[in-house]
């Protein structure tokens, strides 16, 4: 008689197939959720997700009252995967081992005997539990997973499937521990496009294959194909054990691989956290490119510590308090040289001071590029340049432009190579005003402008050119050398 209660009320239980909104919530792995079932409340749904492969355990027990409870799983389709009552010769639930067929959401229904029609009532605890995952062809995996199997003639290949997330940084090793067996990995997105490979580790000495440091550049569902060198026509066979990782810095922005991209005008927000103290972004510029980057505490206790680096990660500036109230900015940055370049956003840790966390804003904007205004034809350079040119009639005087900062002290010198060139060096502002010249400063009618301090931060020219000595006094012509050099302050 009990058992025709218990098929009539699963039956009226799961009459129509359970949904997510019909779930009272959701349980993780590892997780507990209580609740009471009486006449206004027979049953409870609750829903998780599951893998294709993983081994799970469930206990439900009734934990006050008379409650006499049940437990049915099913998959996302309403199909019935397990119904149970007692167990263990109690009024307990227990699943030591149950294996999931497919990926996707599953229902746990948690009632009473006879549900509806039934009598008891209480308080119970739901507890859920990943065990593992099955060794089959076929399994999905999570990071932290190892699984043991077999290549085999009859079986030369095996897959398996994970899901990642973009700026995950994945680890994947297969080593044998049987057999001759020469082990090779696959790594394909869901579009069959092959990501990566491996046959022999590299300085292994072994046979063992390891695909290391693997970036996921989008969400979504990879397959790994674990086989033997030479696959289907491949002669090695043996055993070994597949592990699935989650590298060090994995995850969006937590490394330079993985750097949140920002453009000129955008503005990001973001954590430091203890376990991700470096935040890394990335953007493309062009050289001499003027940029502005302002890192603004947002929210904790975060002191905002800012460094500018290039694609080899060579620091190229850094601020810690410039944009006022412990806010960090880096302010009017000349870029040296097209390409890519990272913004790296941290706290700063001050001497016997704790690491200070938070969130924080991100800005990056461009002030254009330094030599925008600069006449089309004029010739760019920077210090520590050495160029050669020629004066004559035809070019009676040539110009230069570079990029120098306020209380830059620079020397140019203008030097002839050849002929009779008598050189004259004129050091003109961004308006092509004069600001200092000279003839014969350098020695042997050579010129030299010696020590001359920069009044501000822009573009200034130099202009080779000739001493002109008037009516009887032809005009010298020739070769000549302009050197432009920065010196220490």
């Amino acid at each position: 008689m009990r058992r025709r209660w218990w098929v009539i009320g699963l039956l009226l239980a799961l009459a129509l197939p359970a949904r997510a909104q019909d779930a009272s919530g959701g349980v993780a792995y590892g997780g507990r959720v209580t609740g009471t079932l009486n006449n206004a409340m027979p049953r409870t749904v609750y829903t998780f997700e599951g893998l294709r492969g993983e081994v799970i355990a469930i206990s439900l027990r009734a934990t006050s009252g008379d409650l006499d409870p049940v437990l049915a799983l099913l998959d996302a389709s309403g199909r019935t995967l397990l119904s149970q009552d007692d167990s263990a010769g109690s009024r307990d639930v227990l699943i030591d081992a149950l294996r999931l067929p497919q990926s996707g959401p599953y229902y746990l229904v948690v009632g009473r005997f006879g549900y509806g029609l039934g009598s008891t009532a209480g308080a119970y605890e739901l507890n859920l539990e990943r065990i593992g995952v099955s060794s089959a062809s076929g399994s999905a995996l999570r990071y932290g997973d190892s699984v043991i199997n077999a290549i085999t003639h009859l079986q030369p290949q095996l897959f398996y499937s994970f899901r990642a997330r973009r700026g995950d940084i994945v680890n994947i090793h297969m080593q044998r521990v049987s057999g001759d067996l020469d082990a090779y990995l696959q790594v394909v997105d869901s579009s069959a496009f092959l990501l990566a490979d491996n046959d022999d580790a590299p300085g292994s000495g072994s046979l063992d294959a390891h695909i290391e440091g693997l970036v996921i550049e989008r969400d979504g569902t990879y397959i790994i194909k674990a086989t033997r060198y030479g696959e289907a026509a491949g002669t090695s066979a043996g055993r070994f054990v597949l592990t699935l990782e989650e590298a060090d810095n994995s995850g969006l922005g937590n490394s330079p691989q993985t750097a949140l991209p920002i453009q000129y005008g955008q503005s990001q927000e973001n954590e430091i956290t203890a376990a991700s103290a470096a935040r890394y972004f990335i953007f493309d510029a062009r050289r001499d490119d003027l940029i502005s980057a302002r890192m603004n505490r947002v929210s904790g206790s975060l002191d905002p510590y800012l460094t500018l680096v290039n694609a080899g990660l060579q620091e190229l500036a850094a601020d810690d308090d410039g944009g006022g109230g412990q806010n960090a900015r880096i302010e009017g940055y000349r870029i040296p040289a097209d390409g890519r370049y990272y913004l790296i956003a941290r706290s700063f840790t001050g001497e016997g001071a704790p690491a200070t966390v938070g969130r924080f804003k991100l800005e990056l904007q461009t002030l254009g590029n330094a030599f925008d205004g600069v006449p089309e034809g004029v010739q760019r350079i920077s210090y520590g340049t050495s160029i050669t040119g020629r004066i004559d009639d035809q070019t009676p005087e040539t110009l230069f432009a570079f990029f120098g900062s306020e209380r830059d002290p620079v020397t140019v010198t203008l030097s002839r190579g050849d002929g009779d060139l008598d050189p004259v060096l004129t050091l003109l502002d961004d308006q092509l005003n004069p600001l200092v010249s000279d003839d014969d400063s350098g020695g042997g009618q050579n010129a030299r402008i010696a020590r001359y301090v920069l009044p501000r931060t822009g573009v200034y020219y130099l202009q080779a050119g000739r001493y002109s000595g008037g009516e009887g006094n032809p005009n010298t012509r020739g070769s000549f050398i302009l050197v432009l050099a920065r010196l220490a302050q």
